[in-house]
């Protein structure tokens, strides 16, 4: 273990809870840090359930392009904790994230304070020291008590797709879940207001962008996107872009494009469509509907099989999967094989159900390094009550095996998803870098 996993182990202790949903702690802490939050660059505020981080990858591309020094804050990380900070372009070195985690630990003393507090404190250190054109920020959990959300005046808001997820934080509807996430909406800044499948999170966004005097733009209604002779329309009051399709794939990305696109044209009016175009097509989030062409994970499938990544782990998540892998289908027929692993915590059935009549087979798997992780035999009882072709692996690497052991006429199309620590882990066996 290095010195940067010793203190990050350490923070990981001065909580009883993973998660406490507050901002005392993190307010406490920033003043004793001398206010960093005061002196950020401009800021793009995301929230929602799916889609935040891809979001943040066409903004960052986009404004990239234009000549924008950028910082970036997501979470989790997959690989390395590095992933969660980008100083103007650039993941953080070690030295630097490590004189920052020991600062605030110092400042902070044994108080409680969460894993994500004290280190979105030190992310907020790192970003004031470092100029910047921007500040792209997602939230961890929510919105409303969410650590980012001690930010008073962001340039821009954007929410993005809600569904039901982590109910013991954030409310066991959709209505409530809506409601936390509202909280980083801001008088005076911009709101933009992603594609809904719930009219009741579309309407619960829209009430509270008003109750706070929030300029409002709604997905749908302000602006809206079509796909069109193989390229990307967005069009709103400003008038038509015609664009190239996303990178990133699936018309799930094109949704999550158009909410970048409208805050840019909300908050940057440099931004022309020159760089929307080039932002567009060279956006990249790992563990989004990646495909692993290259490494030990393809090696292990059979010859020619397509191998599919994804973090998708709720309802949602599972419908756009399906609804990609369909798409994909139409273009180029495969056989489907739904690899498949997630936490205790979450609505398994939900994701399964989508694939029915799509995948040929689902392979459950653990996802190691969980303690509260699905068993392989429940989640294969589950698909097979669906009436699905399943089995049961105690491996990505097993479940890999057991789909070469199979005879395909054509090689098949395998989509790993269900957890984004899984995801981690298949990215980890397949030796893959994100930089």
């Amino acid at each position: 273990m290095d010195q940067r996993d010793a203190i990050l182990t350490r923070l990981l202790d001065l909580h009883p809870k993973k998660i406490d949903l507050s901002l005392g702690r993190t307010e406490w802490l920033l003043a004793e840090m001398g206010h960093p939050e005061r002196r950020l660059p401009p800021i793009i505020h995301v929230a929602g359930t799916n889609g935040k981080g891809s979001t943040l990858a066409f903004l960052r591309a986009i404004l990239e392009a234009a000549g924008q020094r950028v910082h970036v804050y997501t979470s989790p990380h997959l690989l390395r904790f590095n992933e969660r900070i980008r100083l103007a372009g650039t993941l953080v070195d070690d030295a630097r994230l490590q004189k920052a985690l020991e600062d605030c630990e110092r400042a902070n003393g044994q108080r409680p304070v969460t894993f994500f507090e004290i280190t979105t404190v030190a992310a907020f250190a790192l970003f004031a020291e470092e100029p910047a054109d921007w500040l792209l920020l997602e939230t961890g959990l929510g919105g409303r008590y969410d650590s980012t959300n001690v930010i008073e005046s962001p340039k821009a808001t954007i929410i993005t797709s809600i569904s039901r997820d982590h109910p013991e934080f954030l409310g066991d509807t959709i209505e409530k879940i809506a409601y936390e996430k509202a909280g980083i909406l801001k008088r005076g800044a911009p709101a933009i207001i992603g594609f809904q499948q719930h009219d009741g999170a579309r309407d619960v966004l829209e009430r509270e962008a008003r109750r706070v005097g929030a300029p409002l733009s709604i997905a749908g209604e302000d602006f809206h996107i079509r796909e069109e002779n193989g390229r990307f329309v967005y069009e709103d009051e400003r008038g038509l872009l015609d664009l190239p399709l996303p990178r990133l794939p699936g018309r799930h990305q094109q949704a999550n494009a158009a909410g970048a696109i409208a805050a840019l044209r909300a908050v940057a009016p440099h931004i022309g469509p020159e760089h929307i175009e080039a932002g567009l097509t060279r956006a990249e989030w790992p563990a989004r509907l990646q495909l692993l062409s290259r490494g030990r994970v393809a090696d292990l499938v059979p010859p020619g099989s397509e191998v599919w990544l994804d973090g998708g782990h709720n309802d949602d998540g599972g419908r756009v999967l399906a609804e990609a892998m369909a798409q994909f289908e139409e273009k180029s027929a495969r056989p489907l094989v739904f690899v498949c692993g997630a936490q205790v915590t979450k609505d398994i059935r939900a994701l399964i159900k989508h694939f029915v009549g799509l995948a040929g087979e689902v392979v459950a798997v653990p996802v190691e390094g969980e303690h509260k992780s699905w068993p392989p035999e429940e989640i294969a009882a589950l698909a097979c009550a669906e009436g699905m072709r399943s089995a049961a692996a105690q491996s990505v690497e097993e479940a890999l095996a057991i789909i070469a052991q199979r005879s395909y006429v054509v090689p098949p199309r395998i989509l790993i998803a269900g957890s984004l620590y899984l995801a981690a882990g298949v990215l980890a066996l397949n030796g893959s870098v994100i930089e």
